[in-house]
């Protein structure tokens, strides 16, 4: 028998020997990062393919209004979505399900694009699945693996109003959007979020936390039920927000303004707290509570009615007359001005190289304040304010609430526009503007632009001398205070007197809002504002005294005409409702 020698070498025995134990070494060094130092991570990459982890989406939140009563609600829908790694021939099996369910196989397609976000995570593929259609996709389970569908919470209007700008509306969760948070990682593709009014302002509190169930699945992705040893958690539901709406009060004024364009308001004068708020033309909530036709989309945002437009909070008009109690007021702090002074008005006056005319054109005769105020007559007012300079007056409007922000509780307000000596000055040159401007700014036209939302806090702090709180739409403990303007008390008692006459004076040009009723006490002003783009503005605003509360009226009618014939009959209506309804004094 043939052996060979050895001709190993001693050191290269070591030098082998050292090798091996080194990989050993090696090998159980890794062996103990992955099973111990790295347990967790490798556990839960395992636990990925053993167990899916699907989250269930809260309801949101419900919207009532101040009596308790339903306005904006959740209705159960269906969602499909699909687990991209366990779907096969994707091409194949979205034709399948279009020929389930009745969709077109591109739409079905596009969200599959839309919201993939991994491998791993549901991916939505249709949504608003009726029962029926959910029942043929469950006939056909054996062909739909990976495919799944889950109940989902929509928005829907049980009442009978409308209130789209005061409620807002929900939009889909894409990634554009996703993007765009802050808090990015509390939303998943898909979900809904406030996108303005009432479901923006309170998303925080209306949004509510996810659930999470966790599932346990075989190498194909086939559900085998529950974990054991991980608890599912309910999803939790949005806070409800308590409005300071009155459904009656909001469903007449609605029905005011259906075919108009233009804005009511109507609130409680002392706590600001609204109770009915409508910008027409507006649109059907409903339309948002889910997908949307792009053609249908493009209609609405294209509609030149403006449907989308918030008029009380993002509307700027020409106020006319109603702000001539601003200059009533910067007049009747000057102590060189005496309001019984009387002022002729023959219809026009002259100013320089212009000629001013007033809305009645024959001329009022001799009038003094509170004379003007009940005839709301130009011409006095042009004479008048020859006593103020441009900046007196435009801090009596702001000291009014007008040119900044009233605070409201949803978004999107806009600021208006109150000018002074530096914006005229930046928009005209030093020399190239004169007092002359100030003849069109004290009767509420030139420069001057008012929201109606502003216009209403102006009114409730006229009808609580100062002490008003600044209008709101969600009941909350502390209502925000308001900026008190810094009147003598005599001028608040000509002010307040001279808005009784404008109603009871048979020359008032706001008699026809007086509803006639005893016990109820009525203070307005009409104004008529001339508008360059078409027919003129009609105003009323004002409050009604009775059973120890203060009701604040605003109404604007656009391209109507006069304030007195138009917009002051409408507000002899609220006035008539409010009466006429019991529950609607409130304490």
């Amino acid at each position: 028998m043939l052996k060979a020698d050895n001709i190993v070498t001693y050191r290269q025995f070591l030098a082998a020997a050292g090798l091996t134990w080194c990989l050993f070494g090696i090998l159980i060094g890794r062996f103990f990062q992955i099973q111990i130092l790295e347990y967790d991570w490798y556990s839960q990459k395992a636990n990925s393919n053993r167990i899916r982890k699907v989250t269930t989406t809260a309801p949101r939140g419900l919207i009532l209004d101040r009596n308790g009563q339903i306005l904006v609600d959740n209705f159960p829908t269906y969602v499909l979505t699909a687990i991209p790694w366990e779907l096969s021939d994707k091409g194949k099996k979205f034709e399948f399900i279009s020929t389930v369910i009745g969709l077109d196989s591109n739409t079905v397609s596009k969200s599959y694009k839309k919201y993939y976000r991994g491998r791993f995570n549901p991916t939505r593929l249709a949504k608003d699945l009726t029962f029926d259609q959910v029942s043929r996709l469950e006939e056909s389970r054996i062909n739909l693996q990976g495919v799944y569908y889950e109940n989902f919470p929509e928005r829907y209007f049980p009442s009978r109003i409308r209130g789209s700008h005061i409620f807002g509306i929900v939009k889909e969760v894409d990634r554009d959007v996703r993007n765009s948070l802050r808090n990015k990682e509390e939303y998943e593709l898909g979900d809904m979020i406030g996108w303005s009014g009432i479901e923006k302002r309170y998303e925080n509190y209306l949004k509510g936390e996810r659930g999470i169930i966790f599932y346990e699945v075989d190498a194909f992705g086939r559900e085998l039920g529950y974990v054991k040893d991980l608890e599912p958690t309910d999803p939790e539901p949005g806070m409800n927000i308590i409005t300071t709406l009155d459904l009656d009060i909001q469903y007449f004024i609605e029905g005011i303004m259906k075919n108009r364009k233009g804005v009511i308001l109507v609130g409680l004068g002392d706590s600001g707290e609204i109770l009915g708020a409508v910008s027409a033309p507006d649109f059907d909530p409903e339309l948002f509570t889910g997908l949307i036709l792009e053609t249908t989309w493009n209609e609405i945002r294209n509609n030149p009615e403006k449907p989308l437009l918030n008029r009380f909070l993002q509307g700027m008009y020409p106020p006319g007359s109603i702000v001539k109690s601003v200059t009533q007021a910067a007049l009747l702090e000057k102590t060189d001005f005496d309001p019984n002074t009387f002022f002729l008005c023959d219809g026009s006056y002259q100013f320089g190289d212009r000629l001013f005319g007033c809305w009645w054109q024959e001329g009022h005769g001799e009038l003094n304040l509170t004379g003007a105020m009940v005839n709301s007559c130009d011409i006095y007012f042009y004479k008048a304010v020859q006593y103020l300079e441009l900046d007196q007056l435009a801090e009596m409007f702001i000291e009014f609430g007008f040119g900044e922000a009233t605070q409201i509780d949803i978004p999107g307000e806009v600021y208006g526009l109150v000018p002074d000596k530096d914006y005229m000055n930046k928009k005209h040159g030093r020399y190239n503007w004169s007092k002359g401007a100030l003849l069109n700014i004290c009767i509420g036209q030139g420069e001057v632009l008012v929201t109606p939302i502003q216009v209403l806090n102006y009114l409730n702090l006229l009808a609580t001398r100062g002490n008003a709180y600044r209008p709101h739409l969600v009941m909350i403990d502390e209502p925000p205070a308001n900026e008190i303007p810094t009147l003598k008390d005599e001028t608040w008692d000509r002010i307040i007197s001279d808005m009784r006459l404008v109603i009871t004076d048979e020359n008032g040009t706001g008699k026809n809002a007086e509803p006639d009723i005893p016990g109820m006490l009525v203070y307005g002003k009409t104004g008529t504002a001339e508008n360059a783009h078409g027919e003129s503005h009609a105003w009323f605003i004002g409050w009604a005294e009775y059973a120890d509360q203060k009701y604040s009226v605003v109404i604007l009618l656009e391209n109507a005409g006069s304030g007195g014939k138009v917009a002051a009959p409408i507000a002899k209506m609220i006035f008539n409702e409010i009466y006429k309804s019991d529950k609607l004094v409130y304490k």
